[in-house]
């Protein structure tokens, strides 16, 4: 028997498995997935989140390579208002980049991984035997606990009973990167009626370009409301599009007997303040430490904690962009108000 089954090799998976084994803990990480793992995220890492990848023991400079970013630009039309990081500079990351950069130092950890998929979970008063489905077969393994890191649509977590029916207005990602010199060292989070775009500096020669919105519709077709953009973009090389969503996930509570719940798996708002890396970090370690001291339903709290500025935050902005009047004075009330600005984005960057 294992101390800890992780579901999922995502960074919120596997973050858990290296704070696990940092501890002491016998890790097992089941993936279908073995080559580097992407999805569509707005891939800029706030200066919170590098803390906590550096605490786990990565290089930034020699084992994530992205672009320094040193804030965020709201653009909206002709009006824009900026904010800087008032510590160190965050980092923008293809996401497949910092997915393989975790999956070796977890491997050089001695973390073992098994390329197969958890199905059933069964538990007792002091263990959870979980069913492995791999190429060769299926298998049980159980362990002491089991933490499902497996999506913003997690099959665990709705086996468990643990979703909850969504509410309000359902809102989609869309991603791709293009290949050309990023033209600022911020984010840019350009606003039109009912979507937003956000474009990150990942490298020397390529962005992040990723787009929320409550409207189903291709990229291109998304693009369109913002044709400065578009038009700095045209031509250019750009990679297949990824997609996510819908992305306001409700969840009963973290922890079901000796299963818990981590990253997108354990509830999400929206990706507007771009905190999901972060918010992981936190959890998974907070997540972990409860696991150490015996008391794993602590984690509820632990989670709650952790959160709870970014729900707010996130909850908060969100209401207001899906008024049209209050949507349409957003960047203009933030360029008035540079201050507020500033401490806006200082409350996401800790």
């Amino acid at each position: 028997m294992t101390d800890l089954v992780v579901a999922g090799a995502g960074p919120a998976g596997l973050m858990t498995a290296l704070h696990a084994r940092a501890a002491g803990l016998d890790v097992l990480v089941v993936d279908p997935r073995t080559g580097p793992i992407d999805k569509a995220c707005g891939e800029g890492l706030m200066p919170g989140a590098l803390r906590s990848l550096e605490s786990l023991g990565l290089d930034l400079q020699r084992d994530v390579p992205g672009r320094q970013i040193r804030g965020i630009r709201y653009l909206d039309g002709d009006v824009h208002a900026e904010a800087h990081f008032r510590g160190r500079p965050g980092r923008g990351v293809r996401r497949d980049v910092l997915q393989g950069a975790l999956a070796r130092l977890a491997a050089e950890r001695g973390i073992q991984r098994v390329a197969g998929r958890v199905g059933d979970v069964r538990q007792s008063a002091d263990s959870v035997t979980a069913t492995l489905h791999t190429a060769s077969g299926t298998s049980a393994v159980t362990a002491d606990h089991l933490v499902a890191a497996d999506g913003l649509h997690s099959p665990i977590r709705q086996r468990l009973g643990l979703q909850l029916p969504a509410t309000g207005p359902p809102r989609w990602g869309l991603r791709r990167h293009v290949a050309v010199a990023p033209w600022t060292d911020l984010v840019e989070v350009h606003w039109a009626t009912g979507a937003e775009v956000y474009v990150t500096p990942v490298g020397d020669d390529e962005v992040s370009v990723a787009v929320l919105s409550g409207r189903r519709a291709s990229f291109d077709e998304h693009l369109t409301a913002f044709p400065g953009l578009a038009d700095r973009l045209a031509g250019a090389n750009a990679d297949d599009v990824r997609g996510a969503g819908p992305l306001r996930q409700r969840v009963k509570g973290r922890v079901s007997g000796r299963v818990l719940l981590v990253g997108d798996a354990a509830g999400y708002v929206d990706a507007l303040t771009g905190e999901g890396i972060d918010i992981a970090a936190r959890a998974s370690l907070r997540l972990v430490q409860c696991l150490v001291a015996g008391r794993p339903d602590d984690y509820e709290q632990a989670w709650q904690q952790v959160t709870r500025r970014y729900r707010w935050i996130t909850g908060s902005l969100l209401a207001a962009s899906r008024q049209k009047p209050v949507r349409r004075r957003l960047v203009g009330t933030a360029a008035r108000l540079p201050r507020v600005f500033d401490a806006a984005v200082d409350q996401l960057t800790r």
